[in-house]
Order: structure tokens, then C-alpha cells, then sequence
């Protein structure tokens, strides 16, 4: 990984960060370092970060308050960092707009290989297809990674992209929760991390989340990307 890959390390352990901080040097990142979320949001600001690694609970404000503070600014990889192991407190990250979930009991070879893997599909290195997909009110274009709903553009961090773009590339295939658990999280996770990501994005493109018209669920199985009226 280039050395000028930037990763903001934010924890208000000490100890964890300093460990992380060393780790993550020694395999040639440039690291920034904070231990609140004040400090976080003014490194943020001032530099250029390609991936932050966020502990949850902090003095003052916590991770997902910062993390929603980025998300209406960016799109940078975010990856939550917690004591707690619970479903929820990993649902309510991934929903926030989390690209990753790690229990702190992790080793540092793990965490570094999370970041990564999130920086990998952030980079999403592959040649500009010169084409667009249109399925009723929604437009991809494949070349400037972008997509719109209804002629609006809609914002999607580098994960739901690449998840609708394989759905709108392969429509009415259906896609296991094991092949979507290894192609986007290197068969980390459970079927939880998949449907958090799909509901957050079914929020984003279609008109009713709950009865959805393009993400459909094969229950028991995964999903599928329909045309749409």
C-alpha cells in the first residue's frame, strides 16, 4: 500500500492507538492520530484521509455521531471499532454508513487487513466501462461511478456502489448471502452485515423501501436486482 495512504486512527484508549498507530507504520501508511471525536473532525477537515478507524464509545461525542457528522460530507471508508461484539451496536454502525465493523479483541494483523480491504474496494481499481444501465427510474453510469434516481444524483459510499453495480450488471441473478459475504467482505460477517448494507441502499434508491421494485429478497437465500416497472 502506497505510503501516502492516509488512516485517522481515533480511540480515546491510548494504548490502542499508539499500537495501532505502530502497526500500521510499520506496513508504510501515514497515520493521524486522535483521541475525540472534536479532534478527529478538525484532522478530518485538514487533511486528505483515505480511511478512518472509529472507536464507538468515546468521551463527549461518540462514533456514530461522528461518523453521521462525516457521511454528510464524505465518503471515506469508515471502519467502527468496539469493545462490544452485540448485533445491534453492529447494526446501528453499518446503518449509520460503516463500511466495517471490528471487536477490538481483534488482532492488529486482522484490523490492518480489514483496512485494506475497505480501501481496496474504495479504490475500486478497474478500467471505465463507457456505458450506462438504466432500469426505470434509475441510471448508473458506469464511467464516472455515479448513479441517479428519478434524474436526482444519489450519494452511495463505495460498498453500495459496487453492490448495485453487480445487481444492475446481473439482473434477476440471484446472489447467495455467501457469495455477497466474499466478494465485499472476504467472507467476514454474517448475513446481518449483508442485509444492513442492502437495506441502507434500498433506503437510497428505491421509492418504497418496504415494498421494494429493484432489491428483492429471495428469502432463505439472498437477493436479486429486478428491472423494475
Amino acid at each position: 500500500m502506497s505510503e501516502k495512504t492516509t488512516i485517522l486512527v481515533v480511540d480515546d484508549d491510548a494504548s490502542i492507538v499508539e499500537l495501532l498507530r505502530d502497526f500500521l507504520e510499520f506496513e508504510q501508511f501515514h497515520v493521524l492520530t486522535a483521541y475525540d471525536a472534536q479532534a478527529a473532525w478538525s484532522l478530518f477537515t485538514k487533511h486528505a484521509v483515505h480511511c478512518i478507524v472509529l472507536d464507538v464509545m468515546m468521551p463527549g461525542q461518540s462514533g456514530y455521531e461522528l461518523c453521521r457528522r462525516i457521511r454528510a460530507e464524505s465518503e471515506v471508508p469508515i471502519l467502527f471499532l468496539s469493545a462490544r461484539s452485540d448485533d445491534v451496536d453492529k447494526i446501528r454502525g453499518l446503518t449509520l454508513g460503516g463500511d466495517d465493523y471490528i471487536v477490538k479483541t481483534a488482532s492488529p494483523g486482522e484490523i490492518i487487513a480489514r483496512i485494506r480491504a475497505v480501501l481496496r474496494r474504495s479504490a475500486s481499481p478497474q478500467r471505465p466501462v463507457e456505458r450506462t444501465l438504466e432500469y426505470g427510474r434509475i441510471k448508473l453510469n458506469l464511467s464516472a461511478r455515479e448513479v441517479f434516481v428519478d434524474g436526482e444524483k444519489v450519494v452511495l459510499t463505495p460498498k453500495e456502489y459496487e453492490l448495485l453495480r453487480l445487481f444492475a450488471e446481473h439482473p434477476r441473478q440471484v446472489f447467495t448471502y455467501e457469495q455477497l459475504l466474499g466478494k465485499f467482505w472476504e467472507g467476514i460477517g454474517d448475513r446481518h452485515t449483508v442485509r444492513v448494507h442492502l437495506g441502507r441502499l434500498r433506503e437510497k434508491i428505491e421509492q418504497d423501501p418496504n415494498q421494494p421494485k429493484h432489491l428483492i429478497n429471495v428469502w432463505g437465500v439472498g437477493y436479486r436486482f429486478d428491472e423494475g416497472e
